[in-house]
């Protein structure tokens, strides 16, 4: 009797602690759902999917042919829509290795203007094939290199002349004559003149990526460096004379020169960064800068100044100009500028920025004599 009851009671403490671990099983998985609703509801409604769309690349058929004789070069093929003139350029280049990017000229039709390296290929594309004429352009270089050539050569050249080489200059009259103090002060000017126009191809001016021929090289070469032989070798020869009216006319030249100087310097910044605000976008404005203030007068006072600069270098040594150059050089530097206030007008400054320097046609229109 006594091991039956205890066996009933064992067997309800059993009972019990079974409903009781029940029960906490049933909270903890309250709990746990609560947790992960909560967790759920926060991270917001769910996102679908996106599906990816492929899109279909359409290639094209480039035909090139020769310009001249209209025969077949090469093709090259799976050309995409976005592809540029440039990127043809570079697998043609591939095919053909003998003609390099840059020498490649090519055309929609025959005798019709080379298309950009910038146009794409699906705004000249009729169909899936295109055809191009192909025009060898020659050996190119780059613009840089031009104006470091034409630049670097008067820089050096005078200094040569100024030093008076033996193979030049007759020695012993060297020796014997002193130099007046207007035959370094000439030096000096030039040489500024031309460290200015380096300083402001690197710097400032926005030189083109573009090419042009050797043959341009050539010219702005014999150009720039013929011209500055002729001046270097009077100012700097032995039997100079000096100017008439003494340090006053070598003081007063001297100092204009150098505002011309810095007014060059000033015009080309403002025509390098042009204003972009309101009605006078495509036309560079006077500022605070005294020196801007020449567009009041003029359409391009780079022009201006660098005319003026060669005057002043002219008085201050007392040579004369005798090249009808002075011509082109006045001709851009007066004309009549558009009205700033037609948005339609062009801009008349475009010839100021053309990739040939302004005075270009102002320095190689000095040729100086003795006196």
């Amino acid at each position: 009797m006594f091991r039956r009851h205890k066996s009933l009671a064992s067997d309800r403490r059993r009972e019990v602690f079974s409903r009781g671990a029940a029960r906490s099983i049933l909270k903890n998985d309250l709990r746990n759902f609560q947790c992960l609703s909560q967790l759920v509801l926060s991270a917001g409604p769910l996102k679908a999917i996106p599906v990816v769309k492929h899109s279909k690349t359409v290639h094209f058929e480039i035909e090139i042919l020769d310009a001249h004789t209209r025969k077949q070069i090469c093709i090259v093929d799976k050309v995409v829509q976005t592809s540029t003139i440039h990127d043809v350029k570079q697998k043609f280049h591939k095919a053909c290795p003998n003609w390099y990017p840059s020498r490649v000229g090519l055309q929609l039709e025959q005798g019709g203007p080379f298309l950009k390296d910038y146009i794409t290929i699906q705004s000249i594309a009729a169909s899936s094939i295109v055809t191009l004429y192909f025009t060898d352009l020659g050996r190119q270089v780059s613009w840089i290199t031009i104006f470091l050539a034409e630049y670097t050569g008067p820089l050096l050249i005078y200094l040569l002349f100024y030093l008076r080489i033996p193979y030049i200059y007759d020695m012993k009259e060297s020796s014997r004559r002193l130099r007046h103090p207007v035959v370094h002060l000439a030096c000096f000017c030039h040489c500024i003149h031309y460290i200015r126009y380096l300083l402001e191809t690197l710097f400032v001016h926005k030189v083109s990526a573009g090419h042009t021929p050797l043959k341009n090289l050539i010219k702005g070469c014999a150009f720039y460096w013929g011209f500055t032989s002729w001046i270097a070798y009077y100012i700097n020869h032995p039997r100079y004379t000096p100017p008439s009216f003494g340090n006053r006319q070598v003081t007063v030249s001297a100092i204009n020169f150098l505002i011309c100087e810095a007014g060059n310097h000033f015009i080309n910044v403002i025509l390098a960064h042009p204003n972009h605000t309101g009605i006078n976008a495509c036309f560079p404005s006077p500022n605070y800068n005294p020196f801007t203030w020449m567009f009041f007068l003029v359409s391009c006072p780079n022009y201006t100044y660098e005319i003026g600069s060669w005057i002043s270098f002219t008085v201050m040594t007392q040579t004369l100009p005798g090249s009808p150059g002075w011509l082109r050089g006045l001709a851009p530097a007066f004309s009549p500028g558009p009205d700033p206030g037609d948005p339609g007008s062009s801009p008349c400054w475009a010839p100021c920025m053309e990739p040939a320097s302004p005075s270009a046609c102002v320095s190689a229109s000095l040729s100086l004599s003795l006196s």
